[in-house]
């Protein structure tokens, strides 16, 4: 697996006391009947600290852009990435 790294960003908590999040796209293969195709996942870490993640989450680059942008966009952390996947897909 290869992971894209796409930016980071600092975000206070609930306290005011910033944190760095490290946004990545991970790039894999997925098996489909006899072929194989590229597919995307998205990585969300706070450095130092939590982590979440989720492979094979599209085989469309288009589709990973969107939802990346969409997470970056809206500063989501690992404690939150899985509602939004839940809702996005």
């Amino acid at each position: 697996m290869r992971e894209l790294f796409l930016k980071t960003l600092d975000l206070p908590d609930e306290t005011g006391t910033l944190r760095s999040y490290d946004y990545s796209i991970l790039i894999d293969e997925m098996d489909v009947g006899p072929f194989s195709c590229e597919s995307y996942g998205i990585r969300v870490a706070e450095r130092g600290g939590a982590e979440a993640s989720a492979a094979h989450v599209t085989c469309s680059a288009a589709r990973i852009d969107e939802l990346s942008d969409l997470v970056v966009r809206n500063a989501v952390t690992p404690t939150t990435l899985n509602d939004v996947l839940s809702d996005w897909l």
